[in-house]
């Protein structure tokens, strides 16, 4: 049939009918394609926050009221020693090179040579909040990746006690040991912990962070999470002596979204 040939129709009633049989051609079609999603993160908060209710229902006799009081006071302490604690979004970031669970030395220019890093620092893995993101993190890993990204995690505990860790839960990015404290201090992130805290950890929870650490290191960073671009340039920043405060991974893909394709 030729184009002027068709006729279209005037009458009312026809067109719509013709009207209605044509939504109900699309219903009949399917359903539309769904617009492309990005990657499910997991919601650290959302984990940490039920945590704390579990722990809260099961109850936590070990603690005197004085016990919290003594760490109350030695968290207020660590405040007013590192008011503002962290480099911060634009400052360069320290270069270091760090033992990894297996010893081996693992250096931040190297990473950098590959892509932007994420780079973590966490209390230990004798830290619940700490593990909590970790595993946050593992499962964060590929939507990372897919900006280049690699993950770097930091803390003052002893390579032997990394490798349990890493054995344990599988964590297939760096975890590396602080042994002398100079990357904590550089990324002003380090403090000693105050003697009311070390006591309630080693009498009352069982917890000697030296056992950890090594002999006479009561030492801590505060928990934080830098993004890094490949100039070696901060480019996001996240640290809050509050340690059960982190950076959510959405937070962490989205400061890796934004920076400049190479």
């Amino acid at each position: 049939m030729s184009l002027a040939a068709v006729t279209l129709p005037t009458d009312r009633g026809t067109i719509m009918q013709r009207s209605v049989l044509w939504v109900l051609g699309l219903f009949l079609l399917g359903p539309f394609p769904a617009a492309a999603e990005g990657p499910q993160l997991p919601d650290l908060s959302d984990r940490i926050e039920a945590f704390q209710e579990q722990r809260a229902a099961e109850g936590d006799s070990k603690l005197s009221p004085a016990d919290r009081k003594a760490l109350d006071r030695a968290m207020a302490q660590v405040r007013a020693e590192l008011p503002d604690p962290g480099l911060a979004v634009g400052d360069e970031a320290p270069e270091f090179t760090l033992p990894n669970a297996f010893g081996e030395p693992v250096s931040l220019a190297d990473q950098l040579a590959q892509g932007p890093v994420v780079l973590t620092f966490y209390r230990g893995a004798w830290c619940p909040y700490c593990n909590l993101e970790l595993k946050a993190l593992q499962e964060s890993l590929s939507a990372f990746r897919d900006h280049g990204a690699s993950v770097l995690a930091v803390s003052p505990q002893k390579p032997g006690k990394s490798l349990e860790q890493v054995r344990e839960d599988g964590f297939p990015f760096e975890i590396l040991s602080d042994l002398d404290n100079r990357v904590m201090k550089g990324y002003r992130l380090f403090f000693r912990v105050p003697e009311g805290m070390v006591r309630v950890y080693r009498e009352k929870l069982g917890l000697d962070l030296a056992d950890y650490n090594g002999d006479g290191r009561y030492v801590l960073p505060v928990p934080a999470t830098f993004v890094i671009d490949r100039e070696g340039v901060i480019r996001a920043a996240f640290a809050k002596v509050d340690y059960n405060k982190r950076m959510e991974p959405a937070a962490i893909l989205e400061a890796l979204r934004q920076l400049p394709k190479p």
